[in-house]
């Protein structure tokens, strides 16, 4: 009995050593993966305690902001920061955009190759991205290719190489439909494409439509070709600040019709440069149908585009109509050419005067004829051709309607302002039922830098060349683009009255806020995006600080391998947030921030507001949503 119980005894203190043992085990293993998500070295970590030591309130911290925090572990941040120090991050760039969640573009080498040689066959491209079509279908006689939504709808860097694609064909169609639908950087490049070619067609149609940052480039396009048709129809509609470049397009060429539709359509800031288009051409036959119309400040340069052709027709029929503003460049169009024949009807009739300048246009040209009716305001000629030149209905700043012509009045109604965009401030009351504005934010995601790293980075334009260095920026390229936009803007001189800064890290972002507002201050933002482009009914209205007039500090996204918001501080404001409803059941879908500018007497008196709302700067006070992602700084009640 004695030796069974010891037996016993023996067994259950091994079992208890083993159970303890596992139990420290795997309490120390919770306790290392605790310490290890808090860590006091991250840069999330290290946030909250500059957080803490310069807001004095203690209200939560706004997760929406931290979550944009650097995701860089304390050993990533380490090695990266003495790279950056060493000016030698380039060298791991991709390892970097990775770890640090940043968008970088490498256009060299993230498109695939499909074809670099001869294609017979039909080709049926559908739900297709980023790929390379380098000498695709070179010499192809007959058949089509269809590139149906190519670069897949969302896409968020949409590219391809079209570089020599139907060189030399005979007969063979293209066609682009539905290209690059709400891509975030679209940026194909069209080179010697369809050179050669003889009969045929191209058809881009819904290409790129609602892109934020298109950058299209078509470079000896259909140059050396013979009756291959182009048609671009709701070409680059809806988008963002973009460029298209056409570069010795249909140079060379014979009777090649082309045909622009609704081309820039309803777009913001658009810029198209035609240089050397139809140059030596014979026989051009080139349609500008509603191009650039109801866009805002549209920019078009069109340089020395038709230069030495033969017997060329070129119409431009409602050319930026009801464009808001825009800057039309014809430097030595049809120069020297032969029997150049031009129409421009109802041109440039913009909702804001815009400016057309016309230099050398049809210079040493023979038996040109030129007819602008109903033509805009704000025209400079210089070296205009003489001869043959016809004026219908031509609008200067001091006429009034006469030949058909209509006035521009600042009466008219502008499409390019989405409707909800902005309000005013009385609309901001409970059972209001008002259109809420697509609030989405179309950036790529990123994560703001540490400020360590992001400190040791260069960023001025004088330092341009070693920031591309650092990106892996090549020349003429989209990331040079996005780059040198950034640079601008956060460069370009502050408005009356506007204090401003681009901050690269949230330590900046909140340096500048109790720079201006005090170490008290709480940022907000809109809650979800829920009841975009849609009609909403406003429920429950809290004025901030009491509705008092104030100043906050407002921050919007830009464009930029790193989170970079552009903040400025914004004087004699109010600010609201209010709950949105569903009309039909009135429940609670969102909740709103707004802020509305109670004086506007320094705004440009083309400003999407006015055109929106019917009004002039210092007659109105002005409001709109904070955007997703975008926030709004003020004094905490």
């Amino acid at each position: 009995m004695d030796r069974r119980v010891k037996l016993k005894n023996i067994c259950f203190f091994c079992f208890f050593l083993f159970y303890s043992a596992s139990s420290v085990t795997a309490t120390d293993a919770s306790a290392r993966s605790s310490t290890r998500k808090e860590s006091p070295f991250t840069a999330k970590a290290s946030l909250i305690r500059y957080w803490n030591k310069h807001i004095s309130n203690h209200l939560p911290k706004p997760a929406f902001l931290l979550s944009k925090a650097s995701p860089l572990s304390a050993v990533d941040a380490a090695v990266f920061t003495k790279l950056a120090a060493q000016k030698a991050l380039s060298s791991q760039l991709p390892a970097f955009c990775s770890a640090a969640n940043l968008f970088c573009l490498f256009e060299d080498s993230t498109s695939e190759a499909v074809a670099k040689h001869y294609q017979q066959a039909d080709s049926n491209f559908a739900l297709y991205t980023n790929k390379n079509f380098a000498n695709y279908g070179a010499a192809p006689l007959g058949g089509a290719d269809l590139f149906k939504n190519y670069s897949s709808a969302g896409a968020n860097f949409a590219t391809g190489s079209f570089t020599r694609y139907s060189r030399s064909s005979t007969g063979h169609s293209e066609d682009f439909t539905h290209y690059a639908n709400d891509a975030n950087v679209a940026s194909p490049n069209f080179t010697s494409y369809a050179s050669g070619s003889t009969g045929g067609s191209g058809d881009f149609t819904s290409y790129a439509p609602r892109v934020n940052v298109p950058n299209l480039r078509f470079t000896s396009y259909d140059s050396s070709s013979n009756n291959h048709k182009l048609t671009f129809t709701s070409y680059v509609p809806d988008t963002n600040s973009g460029n298209e470049a056409f570069s010795s397009y249909s140079k060379n060429g014979n009777g090649v019709p082309v045909d622009f539709t609704s081309y820039g359509d309803t777009s913001n800031v658009i810029g198209s440069t035609f240089t050397g288009y139809g140059e030596l051409g014979n026989a051009a036959n080139d349609s500008f149908k509603a191009y650039s119309s109801d866009a805002n400040n549209p920019t078009n340069n069109f340089r020395s585009y038709g230069v030495g052709g033969n017997d060329g027709l070129d119409s431009f029929s409602s050319y930026r109509d009801r464009a808001n503003a825009g800057t039309d460049t014809f430097q030595s169009y049809g120069k020297n050419s032969n029997s150049e024949k031009t129409n421009f009807v109802n041109y440039g009739k913009s909702f804001n005067e815009g400016i057309d300048t016309f230099k050398e246009y049809g210079k040493g040209s023979m038996g040109a004829e030129v007819g602008f009716k109903i033509y805009g305001v704000n025209n400079t000629f210089k070296d205009y051709v003489q001869r043959g030149v016809t004026f219908a209905g031509y609008t200067n700043s001091s006429s009034t309607e006469e030949d058909g012509a209509t006035k521009v009045s600042g009466n008219s109604v502008n499409r390019w302002v989405e409707p909800g965009k902005f309000f005013r401030e009385h609309m901001l009351k409970k059972g209001t039922v008002m259109k809420m504005p697509d609030i989405r934010d179309k950036m790529p995601g990123r994560s703001f830098l540490p400020r360590a790293i992001s400190s040791r980075l260069p960023f001025s334009s004088h330092q341009l060349s070693e920031l591309k260095e650092v990106f892996h920026a090549g020349d003429s390229t989209t990331l040079e683009r996005v780059l040198v936009n950034a640079l601008a803007e956060c460069e370009r001189d502050p408005s009356q009255g506007e204090t401003k800064r681009c901050v690269g890290s949230i330590e900046d972002m909140i340096d500048f806020a109790v720079s201006v507002l005090g170490n008290n201050v709480v940022v907000r933002t809109t809650e979800n995006v829920v009841g975009s482009r849609e009609d909403v009914m406003i429920g429950e209205v809290k004025r901030i600080n009491g509705g008092k007039v104030t100043k906050s500090v407002s921050c919007h996204q830009s464009l930029y391998p790193s989170l970079l918001y552009y903040c400025h501080s914004v004087p004699k404001v109010r600010v609201y947030m209010a709950d949105i409803l569903d009309v039909g059941s009135k429940i609670k879908i969102n909740h709103g921030v707004a802020i509305c500018h109670v004086d506007t007497s320094a705004w440009s008196p083309g400003h999407g507001a006015f055109v929106a709302l019917g009004s002039s700067p210092g007659h109105i006070e002005v409001c709109h949503w904070i955007f997703e992602n975008d926030m709004t700084w003020a004094t905490a009640d």
